[in-house]
């Protein structure tokens, strides 16, 4: 009877699954049996996406989302992109800003304003894996330019916090198609309270465990890997 009743609430589980695409988080009530219901939490897909990168609430505020998901999942400052978005836009060209978006020297000013010391580097996704720390990237995809956050890199693939998408698992060669001028945003002085690789944020799409070993992170002296950039 038990195996009977673990199969119904399976099969429900499924059934509701394209349902939760569109739906959301609110507890799933399963009916057991003799009567008894239980509910079971669930998240909906597009929910589970956002529950480690922040929604970009402009189509030109991608840059002030890459930086609240930065601070508030990686370095437990917990920031609204919302009031980063004021920030930067009220201290920025805002025309600029309307037509372009923000930039990353943008992103730089506010996060030195907030105590963090941020810099552009050139480097690659096997030193950053290396070094062990998250990191702000513009990408070119479907001919629209716009930033993400790096979150961990493994073997072949790459998880970033896409603030239009959600947190997404990429192939690195579909990664690096996009990524077309090998600059990062980095933060080098909380190396220590860095979150990177965190198997919440590969949680998205698990990947099998013995194929997608990643490098530790380095010591402080690893940073060293990473060539600053002449210019943003």
């Amino acid at each position: 009877m038990a195996i009977r009743a673990l199969q119904s609430a399976l099969f429900l589980l499924v059934a509701a699954g394209g349902a939760l695409a569109q739906a959301p988080a609110e507890p799933l009530r399963i009916l057991g049996p003799s009567g008894t219901s239980y509910a079971v939490p669930v998240t909906s897909l597009k929910g589970a996406r956002f529950v480690t990168t922040q929604h970009q609430q402009y189509d030109f505020s991608c840059g002030s989302a890459a930086v609240a998901t930065l601070l508030t999942h990686h370095y437990d400052r917990k920031v609204d992109e919302v009031d980063v978005f004021k920030y930067m836009f009220e201290r920025g060209d805002q025309a600029k800003i309307r037509r372009e978006g923000f930039s990353m020297l943008d992103m730089k000013f506010y996060l030195d304003a907030m105590g963090f010391r941020a810099e552009g580097v050139q480097a690659s996704l096997d030193q950053l894996a290396k070094v062990g720390i998250p990191a702000i990237a513009l990408i070119k995809e479907n001919g629209y330019m716009h930033f993400v956050v790096i979150k961990g890199v493994r073997a072949r693939r790459v998880v970033i916090g896409d603030p239009a998408q959600g947190t997404r698992v990429l192939d690195r060669v579909e990664f690096e198609k996009y990524w077309t001028n090998g600059i990062l945003l980095v933060v080098n002085n909380e190396l220590a309270r860095a979150r990177f690789n965190r198997d919440l944020d590969w949680r998205v799409r698990p990947a099998a465990p013995l194929a997608e070993a990643a490098p530790g992170p380095g010591s402080g002296a690893d940073t060293m890997l990473l060539r600053r950039a002449s210019h943003f």
